[in-house]
């Protein structure tokens, strides 16, 4: 495998840690995906910097909030040089005790992750909305592509 799909994998599995802690709960693993001073933009547009910041807010979250796990799509990861990488996915939630996404949930990631002593680490992960207002077409469009 070569030194950039060596990368672009290693990108994509940091991509899924940070991920598999939000769906498992776990808001240590997902913080630890982050670089000590990495950020995180929420859905709501909350700003967060630094993993323990990230962590501390997170083990909050998880204490006051039934979280749905995201369903994602990982669009594409590319290696903007040997130590920087951004990776795209869609995602969306199946609230619970329900049985379908729910389209309000549905959003664009951005993950921007850089290599520091080896290590691929999230810089600034972002969650936004995907509600293309006044275009109820490509909001199916998304569902359809997370469902399949």
């Amino acid at each position: 495998m070569s030194q950039g799909n060596q990368s672009e994998a290693a990108v994509r599995e940091l991509y899924l840690q940070l991920i598999g802690g939000w769906n498992d709960r776990n808001a240590d693993i997902m913080s630890s995906a982050f670089a000590e001073d990495g950020e995180l933009i929420g859905f709501d547009g909350s700003q967060l910097t630094g993993r323990e910041f990230i962590a501390s807010h997170v083990h909050g979250i998880f204490a006051d909030h039934i979280t749905p796990p995201f369903i994602y799509k990982i669009k594409s990861v590319r290696l903007l040089s040997s130590d920087t990488a951004l990776l795209r996915a869609i995602v969306g939630m199946v609230p619970p005790g329900k049985s379908a996404l729910d389209p309000k949930l549905n959003a664009h990631q951005t993950l921007v992750a850089v290599k520091q002593e080896e290590q691929w680490r999230a810089a600034l992960f972002q969650n936004t909305p995907a509600q293309f207002h006044g275009r109820p077409d490509l909001v199916e469009q998304m569902s359809e592509e997370l469902q399949a």
